[in-house]
């Protein structure tokens, strides 16, 4: 992909994937740096005319109505940040780090923020290069957004802090140095504008959602391979069932069911059984699975507005000549989306780990040996693997409680409802790791059962099976399998998966 175009108002979620996981380089558009300049002026002016505006002459929060004095103005911005860089705990993976980067310079594009175009290149340079400052994943209540993370972002740039640079951890201002980028001095609003908005929270969410995306699709395809393995009945599957219940996610899962299993000599090798319904883990796969899909749409289209969205304060309108402190940075739009993208992930997995249990119970798994065991009594088999599942979705269930429920006065109660909305996009981006895993122990397991049947499946799960037995090997007797959970969930969330299902039809 040739570089992205920033300008403040067309970021996708897509190109946030690619400017984090790709590394795609980025521009700045001439719009936007005409927009930039003019709302800059505007600041100039206002400081030259000895103005009281909060934020510009003025210090922050509790600290509001103390004017500063014109000559200690870049002062005041500088420790604005050296003060506010608070995070503790792990450092945010640089993923996460470069797509809280990318959102940081499109808000600042969108010419509402009063930054000089100067430091606006130096992040997009900085970005470019491939410095990546070190952020800690702790700190941020959500509102006046992400105060404390952003402001380790804002660290590097001015020579501070810490970065990672080529592989190595490394001080803020000598990442600068060897990239032979000049740090920054600020100017009047320009530590407000750096680390006021919800770019971390906003960030996170974005890259999880879009994994949550295609866990999605995935949980149909581990789905439909243990319904098949389980010698279920797809009828449940029937569009007729679909269409007096139209929800459109719902629809969309049950259709993927259908095609996966369509054309399945295993299926028909049992098609004159008793069995006229499955259990609910099977039966119920396409309201859960559906159900998850419909909200990651409209999760979608909350990050889609808030992604192209001005979030610091105060905003300046040079065309109007105003300056108005508002509300922006409140993270809730975010939090209530980040704790219903854990909440919804939490379900696919939840669901998956039942499907689990009938594959390794004897009682349930109609004829196959217990826990899959080659040699049950002599091998455990995926005994261990199952409560493995069993763990990581009771986590997934402490871990779905929302954050955005509760909240914290700050800053002596002026700031007296804050969000918590970072803390629930960790949340989420914990969940949908843990669903990962249990995706790929399924992937195990149905695999497993497939040859133990020794029917072919479908045509395409069949090939599905092959392409992940190039990874994880059948279990002949018992060995260490913790690295094939591994492998598993890397092909879960790979391409591959999704990649070998196209060649036979294309996924919703």
């Amino acid at each position: 992909m040739k570089e992205i175009i920033i300008d403040g108002n067309s970021l996708t979620l897509e190109q946030i994937y690619e400017v984090a996981v790709n590394h795609v380089k980025i521009k700045l558009s001439e719009d936007s740096k005409l927009k930039v300049n003019k709302c800059r002026k505007f600041v100039d002016k206002i400081i030259s005319e000895k103005k009281i505006v909060y934020g510009l002459t003025t210090g922050f929060g509790k600290f509001a109505n103390i004017t500063i004095p014109v000559e200690q103005i870049e002062e005041l911005q500088e420790n604005l940040i050296l003060s506010h860089a608070t995070g503790v705990g792990q450092l945010l993976p640089k993923e996460e780090v470069r797509a809280i980067h990318l959102l940081r310079i499109n808000v600042l594009a969108k010419g509402f923020s009063g930054i000089k175009l100067e430091t606006l290149q130096t992040l997009i340079d900085m970005l470019n290069a491939g410095i990546h400052p070190c952020i800690p994943e702790k700190g941020s209540v959500g509102a006046s957004g992400d105060l404390a993370p952003l402001s380790h972002l804002a660290l590097v740039l001015i020579g501070y802090g810490e970065a990672e640079y080529k592989g190595e951890i490394m001080s803020g201002d000598k990442a600068m140095k060897l990239a032979n980028i000049k740090p920054v001095k600020l100017a009047a609003k320009e530590g407000l504008a750096l680390n006021n908005g919800t770019q971390v929270m906003t960030g996170i969410a974005s890259l999880a959602l879009l994994r949550a995306e295609q866990l999605c699709k995935v949980a149909d395809i581990t789905a439909a391979m243990s319904v098949d393995a389980l010698l279920g009945t797809p009828t449940a599957y029937d569009s007729l069932i679909h269409k007096v219940r139209p929800h459109q996610g719902q629809i969309e899962s049950a259709q993927n069911l259908r095609n996966l299993l369509k054309d399945s000599k295993l299926r028909q090798s049992h098609e004159q059984c008793e069995n006229v319904q499955d259990a609910y883990s099977l039966r119920c796969t396409p309201q859960v699975n559906g159900a998850t899909r419909q909200n990651l749409k409209h999760i979608r289209q909350v990050l889609e507005v808030e992604i192209n969205s001005a979030t610091d304060n105060p905003l300046i309108f040079p065309d109007e000549e105003k300056v108005l402190s508002g509300g922006n940075f409140h993270g809730e739009p975010i939090a209530f989306v980040s704790d219903l993208l854990g909440i919804c992930v939490s379900e696919l997995g939840n669901i998956a780990e039942r499907r689990v249990e009938q594959l390794f119970n004897p009682a349930l798994n109609r004829n196959l040996n217990a826990f899959l065991a080659p040699r049950p009594g002599l091998d455990s088999g995926f005994m261990i693997a199952q409560l493995t599942a069993a763990s990581l979705i009771s986590e997934n269930k402490v871990l779905a409680h929302p954050s955005s429920v509760d909240s914290i006065p700050t800053s002596a109660n002026q700031e007296d409802h804050v969000s918590m909305g970072t803390i629930g996009a960790v949340k989420a981006r914990n969940i949908i790791n843990n669903t990962a895993y249990v995706l790929g122990i399924e992937l195990m397991a149905a695999s497993q059962a497939f040859e133990m049947r020794n029917i072919p499946s479908s045509p395409v799960l069949d090939d599905v099976h092959k392409e992940f037995r190039k990874i994880v090997a059948k279990l002949e007797k018992d060995r260490i399998i913790y690295n094939d959970i591994e492998n598993a969930k890397s092909f879960v969330e790979s391409n591959k998966i999704i990649e070998t299902v196209s060649k036979h039809y294309s996924l919703i």
